[in-house]
């Protein structure tokens, strides 16, 4: 959660800093975009999507014989322009932003733990996970921090 903290902060302070680069950006459901980027994408989006489903609709209106399937098929063909459309922006524009994830010690997976065990519902048990969850805990080598917090909250 800090990281995202950190890489949210970074973010903010990169479009606060725009003047020193060339980019103009702003934050869009927590991602830091360049407007002309962001234009150009809605852009193509538009041009490939709709060109995609317009296209089709031609072509498929000349072959199928119902109107509506064609039509249906065709906008079919136009959602495959969307997943185009959104591959090519996404190479032309590459992220302004670096994220950067930095480690924490105890003490800060100490503070999330008790944070995580404030709000409602709190932790629950480990004793209750699915053995999928468990499994996966011990991979990831966060079930000995779960339960040992457990513990040590539990003797409180």
């Amino acid at each position: 959660m800090e990281q995202q903290l950190a890489a949210h902060d970074r973010g903010r302070a990169l479009a606060q800093s725009a003047e020193a680069t060339d980019y103009r950006l702003v934050e869009i459901w927590g991602d830091t975009v360049d407007t002309r980027h962001l234009a150009w994408s809605v852009v193509l989006g538009i041009v490939i999507s709709y060109g995609a489903f317009a296209l089709a609709n031609r072509l498929l209106a000349a072959y199928v014989p119902d109107a509506a399937m064609a039509r249906a098929y065709a906008m079919l063909v136009g959602l495959a322009g969307c997943l185009v459309a959104g591959a090519v922006c996404a190479k032309l524009f590459r992220p302004k932003r670096e994220v950067i994830e930095e480690a924490h010690g105890a003490a800060g997976r100490e503070e999330v733990l008790r944070q995580l065990a404030s709000e409602a519902g709190g932790l629950g048990r480990v004793a209750d996970l699915p053995p999928a969850v468990v499994a996966e805990m011990k991979e990831l080598g966060l079930y000995e921090l779960f339960a040992d917090f457990e513990k040590r909250e539990g003797a409180r």
